[in-house]
């Protein structure tokens, strides 16, 4: 851990101006600013002792925070309210991740890349893909690609999805379950779902919540399915390539559900968290190269359109299918 904190303390640099920016310009978010100063000074020449602990914080305090986020997920609140969604976000989920599997093979996108890009628009944006990363041992350039991608999405749908709900005439519940099935990031689905109304708002904020659970079961399948991938089935061991902060992560959230911290505490883990993933960017956009990102940086944004329009497309037919709109 000594190695580590010179490195870490770095990060610090970045990801502090980044937390500000983030709750002024809400609708981009803390971790994409981080993210792009982080790039930004990868440029420049640093000390090599650094190294390891921009590693550290880009892959170990990644996990962390997604375990320190359970602290403010209420898992009974969130399910029982949800419910009616449940339909809808089992089949976006599944367009994602085809969609994204099916043109990223064609776009010659590698695997990492495809899946997380699939996983932020299935699931929920940044979100997502940092608690999905580790699992599938993605490398800094396709987080990079990825949080990018989600990204231009988000600052779209803010704008673009009210504007398609109100010329259909949308009610303000099936626009919620639209923008909240739809939408990839939290802060975009309630900046969307509010400036529609004070309803839809509420209901896609909701709604959001639920399918932030799917990261669970997600994370479990590709840990499984990437060591399948990548080793002899004989030397298959679940305890090894188990990714136990999300198991944490459900001991958060069930510990905040029940009520034995208090709401303080719990608030306050919650944005540590939150200030966590801002840190854990910092670090991956310090390992990120600008140039690579630049060079092959429109196959992703396409896969990300592809993945976005047919997620968005498919969550207004199971509505309109279960006579939800």
């Amino acid at each position: 851990m000594h190695n580590n904190i010179r490195g870490i303390l770095y990060t610090f640099i970045f990801a502090i101006p980044a937390y500000f920016l983030g709750n002024l310009f809400p609708i981009i978010g803390g971790p994409v600013f981080a993210i792009l100063l982080g790039i930004l000074a990868a440029g420049f020449k640093r000390p090599a002792t650094f190294e390891p602990g921009i590693k550290f914080t880009g892959k170990k305090i990644l996990q962390y925070s997604i375990i320190l986020l359970g602290f403010e997920m209420n898992l009974f609140n969130v399910l029982k309210i949800g419910s009616h969604s449940f339909y809808v976000m089992i089949f976006t989920l599944l367009t994602s991740f085809v969609v994204a599997w099916s043109i990223g093979k064609l776009l010659a996108l590698d695997r990492c890349t495809t899946t997380l890009i699939g996983a932020g628009t299935a699931i929920c944006g940044g979100s997502a893909i940092a608690a999905l990363a580790p699992v599938i041992n993605a490398e800094d350039k396709d987080i990079a690609f990825s949080i990018s991608t989600i990204f231009l999405f988000n600052v779209i749908a803010v704008f673009l999805f009210p504007f398609l709900g109100h010329l259909i005439g949308m009610s303000d519940t099936g626009f919620g379950m639209w923008a909240g099935t739809a939408i990839n990031d939290t802060s975009s689905v309630v900046a969307a779902g509010y400036s529609y109304s004070t309803a839809a708002g509420s209901y896609a904020t909701i709604v959001k919540l639920t399918r932030a659970l799917m990261i669970v079961p997600a994370c479990v399948f590709f840990a499984v399915l990437t060591t399948r991938c990548n080793k002899k089935s004989s030397n298959f061991n679940f305890y090894k390539i188990f990714p136990w902060f999300i198991l944490w992560f459900i001991v958060a959230s069930i510990i905040n559900t029940i009520g034995i911290i208090p709401e303080s505490i719990t608030h306050l883990l919650g944005s540590a968290g939150k200030f966590c993933i801002i840190l854990a960017m910092s670090a991956i956009g310090l390992n990120t190269n600008l140039h690579s990102l630049v060079k092959n940086g429109f196959r992703p944004i396409l896969l990300g359109l592809c993945c976005w329009f047919a997620v968005a497309a498919v969550s207004l037919v199971v509505q309109h299918v279960l006579g939800l709109i």
